[in-house]
């Protein structure tokens, strides 16, 4: 009988039992390679869902609850209390502290913008402002990083940097280029346009407006915008 009839006939559990013994001898060969491996997948998979369901998630829920009242004084335009608190409440400038990790500490970055914006303190409200990690993955998101760039814009303006200003609402139109957001920043750069006297751009951003935006409402009035810089040229 042959080498290789012999191995077709040979009994199924000495078969396994070979196949074993070579398994065992490959894992006594690269044990310290396999274990080491072993070890950095565990490692990386556990430390990742541990991160998120026992730290990065608890977190943001604790963020979350500490920025609530915040939020309600941010809503009834209570700047000064929406970012310092009162000693019975968190402030968005302690949640930052604490929580700026997380997901809603970076939203409270953006409010803290918008805060120090309105109670005139321009500079920073530019520093937490550009702190703000923006994205546009989705429709709201969107939306948030168009406004992000746009106070932006308005914070530049108060500071008579036009050329930021303008720099920064155009980039509001690009992050969110639809017919709630888009032609409000256009007009706001047609205006800072006309401060720094490049009425070609200021008409091409009003005309932009009725061209691609006529049902907005800023394109209700803006012919009287066209005809003003068409007059000027």
């Amino acid at each position: 009988m042959t080498e290789k009839h012999k191995s077709q006939t040979e009994d199924p559990e000495v078969a396994i039992q070979s196949a074993i013994g070579r398994v065992e001898g490959f894992i006594m060969n690269n044990g310290r390679s396999l274990l080491t491996a072993l070890i950095v997948v565990v490692v990386v998979v556990g430390g990742f869902f541990g991160y998120k369901y026992l730290i990065s998630g608890p977190r943001a829920e604790k963020a979350a609850a500490m920025m609530f009242v915040a939020e309600q004084q941010f809503a009834v335009d209570s700047f000064a209390l929406a970012l310092n608190g009162d000693g019975n409440f968190a402030g968005f400038l302690e949640v930052i502290d604490r929580y700026g990790s997380t997901d809603e500490g970076n939203l409270a970055r953006h409010y803290a913008g918008i805060c120090y914006l309105r109670l005139g303190e321009y500079q920073r409200a530019l520093d937490y402002l550009k702190e703000y990690s923006a994205s546009t993955k989705s429709v709201p998101e969107a939306l948030l990083a168009a406004q992000n760039c746009g106070l932006q814009g308005d914070a530049y303006a108060q500071l008579e940097n036009y050329a930021e200003a303008v720099r920064m609402y155009e980039k509001a139109v690009a992050a969110s280029d639809n017919s709630l957001s888009a032609p409000y920043y256009l007009k706001k750069a047609g205006g800072v346009y006309e401060k720094l006297g490049d009425y070609a751009k200021a008409l091409a951003a009003y005309e932009r407006i009725s061209d691609d935006y006529p049902a907005s409402m800023e394109a209700r009035d803006i012919q009287k915008y066209i005809g003003r810089i068409q007059q000027q040229m």
